[in-house]
């Protein structure tokens, strides 16, 4: 039973709803054995026919009930199923925006593109066949055996001994198979992650010539998912083998065991008929859950990796005393002896910086000096394990709090093109703006262009199944939606990284005019945006060893200057 089955919103109605269906599935179950039986026993016995053509209607009627009742059990299963499968698909999209990059990182995001694309339909489907098969294993065999018990004592006996070895052998079937399972899942995930990244890097891998070399490697993933499923698929065989092979001999044993005391003397026909008509129904809703254990195995994995996400840690909102004001030319924000772990491993530890009013403060650095994860703490992504953040004198321990997010806008290295119109993309965060304010952030951005030259304008589809953008286009969409948002803190993560030369040029020219009168932090490791910049922090290994203006540090000669060698630019960049 899923431990999280009585958390869903309205599983105990849906749960007593389908309990209660059961037990008049159950009495309609015993009801059709004894009418079968009866009519059966009447023909055996020359009676008239209208006699056991009445226990025959009685029959049909309790069987109609019975498959009536079976379809009414699954609607309100499959009902609640999507109902919740709905619920939580938001709430894991919700889920992951709140957590951030950095978190998002840690799972993958071929996997979790995976998960919210196919293991949201696996769970509703676990869902919708794990409680009508559930209760009724509890539910029917019960109801079967207090009947029984009133008719023979020794035959209700022998199904009681019965019953559990089979749901024993069941359990030790499941417990071999979910090693198969989990290594298939293991393998899906291996093949889902390497799917999505092979999508995104296949116009780099075209770039380098190496696009067919990656045939072999996406050939190799795709045949350890083969081998992996043709392995749980002979198990999953194997096993529902084994379940109707026992629950067969049980059967046998009843009627063996039966058919002797007949013979005997020491049972009646038409009992004896109702026994075993009852015997294959005892053992039915055992074999049934043994048979769909192999077939929602997929949808309660996932439902463990959805509440894995979404009992993942966020960032504590903090409850202040004063409200954080809105950023104007006056505030300042300064991070005293900062530290960051992430498994171990230490990203920043003692760092400390200030930030004033408004201006252009560039972040730059070697890879892994800690550019991404300072934007990451900014913007309330990351919390801090240490340190302070002192916001217009007020100390936080951190800037996860929803005033001071509701005033940051972030752009990416890679922003996010929905599958949808351009108007609908940019006004993605502000879905009320209108035309003409949408329009005149396409203007400030250099999109009017480009739209212009589209047959449907600011109805043409794009992303996924539409028009693809090149980067740049992509990025001046990201810009379109954060000028939509009239926020006084932007923060760049490397938004220029995977551009060419030209297009970064025409990017930076249209990007310049639109950060005055804000802050900026623009987090990147291209050395000729800094001569743009009001100051610039230089960190190394988690920590700042230089601020001051371009001309300043050129001046001081120490670690920028070191980073205009690196990039072998002298000090012309």
């Amino acid at each position: 039973m899923d431990k999280y089955l009585l958390q869903y919103k309205g599983s105990k109605q849906v749960l007593a709803l389908i309990g209660l269906l059961t037990v008049v599935q159950s009495i309609a179950i015993v009801f059709q054995a004894i009418y079968l039986a009866k009519a059966i026993t009447q023909l055996f016995q020359g009676a008239e026919g209208s006699i056991a053509l009445r226990s025959f209607v009685i029959f049909i009627v309790a069987n109609s009930i019975r498959h009536l009742i079976q379809w009414g059990k699954e609607r309100i299963a499959y009902r609640f199923a999507d109902r919740t499968a709905k619920d939580y698909e938001q709430q894991l999209l919700r889920k992951i925006f709140t957590i951030g990059p950095q978190a998002v990182g840690k799972y993958g995001s071929g996997h979790l593109v995976t998960l919210g694309l196919e293991g949201v339909p696996k769970f509703r489907k676990y869902l919708e066949l794990l409680l009508p098969r559930s209760l009724s294993m509890a539910i029917v065999p019960f109801v079967i055996l207090v009947y029984v018990f009133t008719l023979d004592k020794m035959s209700a006996i022998t199904l009681l001994i019965v019953l559990p070895i089979l749901i024993i052998f069941l359990i030790l079937i499941g417990m071999v198979s979910q090693k198969k399972i989990d290594d298939q899942m293991d393998t899906y995930r291996l093949l889902s992650r390497h799917f999505v990244d092979s999508l995104r890097g296949i116009v780099t891998l075209k770039y380098l010539g190496h696009s067919r070399a990656h045939e072999q490697s996406i050939a190799t993933v795709s045949n350890k998912y083969r081998i992996a499923t043709n392995r749980s698929l002979r198990y999953a065989f194997l096993s529902s083998f084994s379940l109707d092979f026992f629950a067969s001999l049980s059967v046998a044993v009843v009627a063996v065991e039966l058919g002797l005391r007949l013979i005997n003397g020491q049972m009646l026909l038409e009992p004896s008929l109702a026994i075993l008509i009852l015997a294959p129904e005892y053992f039915s809703p055992v074999r049934e859950l043994g048979n769909d254990f192999h077939a929602t195995a997929d949808g309660k994995d996932a439902s463990m990796q959805i509440h894995a996400i979404l009992e993942e840690a966020e960032p504590e909102s903090l409850v202040l005393e004063k409200t954080i004001r809105r950023w104007n030319a006056e505030s300042s924000l300064e991070l005293k002896n900062l530290e960051v772990k992430m498994e171990e491993q230490t990203i920043f530890k003692g760092l400390t910086m200030k930030m004033q009013g408004y201006g252009k403060v560039g972040v730059i650095g070697h890879s892994g000096a800690g550019k991404s994860t300072l934007i990451d703490v900014l913007s309330g992504f990351t919390v801090p394990t240490g340190g302070a953040c002192l916001l217009d004198g007020q100390e936080l321990p951190h800037l996860s709090t929803a005033e001071w997010q509701d005033q940051v806008a972030y752009i990416p290295q890679h922003p996010t093109i929905f599958p949808d119109s351009v108007i609908n993309n940019i006004r993605f965060y502000e879905p009320d703006a209108s035309l003409e304010e949408v329009t005149e952030a396409a203007k400030r951005v250099g999109l009017d262009q480009l739209i212009t030259t589209l047959p449907n304008g600011y109805d043409e589809r794009i992303g996924a199944g539409g028009r693809s953008l090149s980067g740049g286009e992509e990025q001046r969409i990201a810009v379109a939606r954060s000028l939509l948002q009239r926020r006084q803190i932007l923060l760049f993560d490397e938004p220029t990284a995977h551009l060419d030369v030209e297009t970064e040029h025409e990017l930076k020219q249209m990007l310049l005019p639109l950060l005055e009168d804000k802050l900026v932090v623009f987090a990147t490791h291209r050395i000729h945006w800094m001569q743009d910049m009001d100051t610039i922090i230089v960190l190394e290994n988690g920590k700042v060893v230089e601020t001051g203006s371009h001309e300043e540090l050129i001046g001081a000669d120490g670690a920028y200057c070191r980073l205009l060698e690196a990039r072998g630019k002298g000090h012309a960049v």
